[in-house]
This record gives structure tokens, sequence and C-alpha cells, in this order.
């Protein structure tokens, strides 16, 4: 890849999703990289959050080499398709932290941004809120202490999504820097 590869991970309810949302939507150009995954679509989830597969479809892209990062996650697996060239634009993934070590690994040259939420009450209140199921919010908020130690040791950009708008802004921020560093 000749584009910059944003990788944004964080814990399961830190907003990932909605920060990117933004980002992507006030930078045309930066294009968000679609994830695949073997798990269910939650209810109101829009049908391209991912691309929702089965598990032998998963493991034949796994096995042809297609995805840049993958990784299993409470029984479901999630990957990370490898980006075809988009020239003059930016590959954003949204990605959780096994996978961002991984295109880290591979692509030295990636920026990490990790997403923290405010506070474990919030991040609970937003995993519940978009329909996690009791086992699955209690797993990721276990989870999410181990994920936040490292990789706030690991990311290029530790963020707080208490507010959207200033976290979407330092993110902006630090890829325009990014970009003028490449120069």
């Amino acid at each position: 890849m000749t584009g910059l590869i944003v990788i944004v991970s964080g814990p399961g309810g830190a907003g990932k999703g909605t920060l990117v949302e933004s980002l992507v939507a006030r930078d045309r150009t930066l294009w968000l990289s679609r994830s695949w995954t073997t798990r269910a679509r939650r209810e109101g989830e829009p049908e391209d959050a991912y691309v929702f597969v089965d598990r032998a479809t998963f493991e034949s892209r796994v096995a042809e080499g297609g995805f840049l990062e993958w990784t299993e996650f409470l029984g479901n697996l999630y990957g990370s398709p490898v980006p075809q060239e988009n020239p003059g634009r930016d590959v954003v993934l949204e990605i959780e932290l096994n996978g961002a070590e991984q295109v880290k690994a591979r692509h030295p040259g990636a920026i990490m941004v990790f997403v923290a939420p405010p506070s474990r009450e919030e991040q609970q209140r937003r995993l519940v809120a978009r329909g996690d199921s009791e086992e699955h919010v209690v797993e990721r908020l276990r989870k999410a202490e181990e994920e936040e130690a490292r990789g706030s040791r690991q990311a290029d950009l530790v963020v707080v999504n208490d507010d959207l708008d200033r976290a979407v802004a330092e993110v902006e921020l630090f890829i325009g820097a990014a970009r003028a560093a490449r120069r």
C-alpha cells in the first residue's frame, strides 16, 4: 500500500464506530475498509456495518491470504480484507487490538489511534444500548482493562471519546501531521 493506513482500535463500547463514521464523513480522502465477521447482525445494525459471512466462507478467505489481519473473539471470526489500492485515498481500519497489532507488525508505517471510553459505566451503557447480550457486556468490560493498558502503550495517539467533536478533531489533526511527515 502506498497510502497511509490509519488503525482505529479500542475496547467494545468506546465509540470507535461513531468516531470513524464522523471522521470519514469529514475527510473525503479517507475510506473505511469494511471488516468481515461470522457473527450475526445485531437488531437495528446497518447491513453494511460488516460483511456478514458464514464460517466456511471466512475460513476460505483466510486460506487464500485475503485478510490483512483476522482474529476470533467470543466465538466469532473478524477480519480486515487486504485493501485494494485506492490512489489518493488513505484507508481506515476500525479493528480490535489483536488485529491492530497484526497490521502494525506487517505495516510499521501504519498509525494507530486507540479510542478509550470516558468511564467503565459509560462503556457499559453503550454496550447495552447497542444490543449486546449481558454475557457479552460482562466479557467486553472484563477484557477492556487489559486492552486499555496494552493499547495505550502501543498507540501513536490515545483519545478519550467523551466528546465526539473534540475526539474527531484530535484524530483529524493527528492524521494531518502524519500525512505531512510522509511528504
